[in-house]
């Protein structure tokens, strides 16, 4: 197999109040490249990418309706470790051919970014989260 990893291009975190952790992140260095809304079971949660140098944290708020699944997690809050791919499609294919436990059926589109994203997830062996993405 060979698979072409750029880095890691965010780590994604869960948060119960956006602009308290928007501002928490600021007050470290960090600066807000994107910020969005994305649907979510029905609501609407939103999103924004603090950056630092070449750090990139994805702080995210889900739904009103759906906040209690994250004040309740009890194994942290980092939800995900997303790698950056020069190719999404060619990427899916080739994890999903060699038996890596794909989730999504295919690679999903957000309207992030200033032309959007495409990602898809798989799991490790502790059903660890890990996205790959490509900014179109």
């Amino acid at each position: 197999m060979n698979l072409k990893l750029n880095h890691i291009q965010h780590i994604g975190i869960p948060v119960t109040d956006l602009t308290t952790s928007e501002n928490f992140y600021h007050r470290l260095g960090f600066q807000n490249v994107m910020s969005t809304s994305f649907e979510h079971r029905g609501g609407r949660g939103s999103v924004v990418m603090m950056q630092l140098h070449a750090m990139i944290i994805e702080l995210y708020q889900l739904p009103e309706a759906e906040l209690a699944e994250t004040r309740n997690r009890r194994n942290g809050h980092i939800d995900h470790v997303a790698f950056d791919v020069d190719d999404i499609d060619e990427t899916f294919g080739l994890l999903k051919n060699n038996g890596f436990n794909v989730i999504e059926d295919y690679p999903q589109f957000l309207a992030f970014w200033k032309n959007g994203c495409k990602y898809f997830n798989i799991t490790g062996p502790d059903g660890e989260r890990l996205e790959f993405n490509q900014i179109l």
